[in-house]
């Protein structure tokens, strides 16, 4: 008998390519659940092959939501994640359902979790100059700079992410504070009840054999007609689109840089690399999570999922 107020929500982290959505889809069967996207990519319904959003055959066996509602010309934000994400919580508990919250993005977790920190708006004259400064300096340029005005948001921070430097530095500018000072003073968590959270971590060579096997059925499935028209709209490089997974090494084979072959062993080894450093960051940032390994995800059977109690 459906009572959404006494029912908890589910919570499924892990890097990409070990089998959360797959553990999801099972739960959705069992617990009548709704799967809600926590992934900063999947949000976007322009690469919906090369992003692993789920299939239209996915998307009948449960209801989705979150998925793919967002133009690629948009910079989507953590902050617009909580709002939409409270919402499609607050829309699947009030038809009696289970909330199922899937993905790979720490930082959407956190807003879930924890909440956003109170940083006030940047002043548009300083967000505007460092924006151009990034289309006119290399990222690492740009990282010795923060490392030097702000050494712990520089510590935290890959000299290879411009998008967060550049954050990190107009915050800087803007309010006379450290990002990271703002950041500890947290704010409203969207999920304020506890609730079920599971971190899926795959043996790293079973996982290194999916990614490579997803990115061929990938390329079967027409991610390169994906990544063409989505050049051919002539987006900035600067929106979190054209750095998605997979899109630099075969927009370089579309303009004849290299070999097609190349382009997706490339994909391949950028996609194990980001795998391990999402590993790691989740292993560190959610030590009290119930650990599964991916193998565990497969066999799941009503017996086996008894150890997840949604009820309050």
């Amino acid at each position: 008998m459906p009572q959404p107020q006494a029912q908890r929500s589910i919570l499924i982290a892990g890097p990409t390519a070990s089998g959360k959505s797959q553990l999801a889809l099972r739960l959705a069967a069992r617990l009548d659940g709704v799967i809600i996207n926590a992934d900063s990519m999947q949000v976007y319904r322009d690469l919906r092959i090369l992003t692993a959003r789920p299939t239209e055959g996915e998307e009948a066996q449960a209801k989705h939501a979150l998925y793919g509602f967002v133009s690629g010309s948009e910079a989507y934000s953590a902050g617009r994640y909580g709002k939409d994400a409270a919402a499609a919580i607050a829309l699947t508990r009030a038809s009696g359902r289970v909330p199922i919250i899937v993905g790979g993005t720490g930082l959407y977790f956190k807003v879930l979790l924890e909440g956003l920190a109170p940083v006030p708006a940047v002043d548009p004259e300083v967000r505007a100059h460092w924006r151009a400064q990034a289309a006119a300096r290399p990222a690492r340029e740009l990282h010795a700079l923060l490392k030097a005005r702000d050494p712990e948001m520089a510590a935290r921070l890959m000299p290879s992410d411009p998008q967060r430097i550049v954050r990190a530095l107009e915050v800087l500018q803007s309010t006379g504070r450290s990002l990271a000072q703002w950041q500890r003073e947290g704010g409203r968590p969207v999920l304020e009840e506890a609730c079920v959270c599971l971190l899926v971590l795959p043996d790293r060579a079973r996982q290194a054999e999916a990614i490579d096997r997803r990115l061929e059925g990938m390329m079967a499935a027409g991610a390169l007609h994906e990544v063409g028209a989505l050049l051919a709209r002539r987006l900035s490089d600067e929106l979190p689109i054209m750095r998605a997974l997979g899109v630099a090494p075969l927009a370089a084979h579309l303009r004849g840089e290299l070999a097609l072959h190349a382009a997706v062993a490339a994909a391949k080894a950028q996609t194990r690399r980001y795998a391990k450093r999402q590993a790691t960051w989740l292993r560190r940032n959610m030590i009290s999570w119930r650990k599964i390994s991916a193998q565990e995800t497969e066999p799941f059977s009503d017996a086996d999922l008894s150890f997840i109690d949604v009820s309050r």
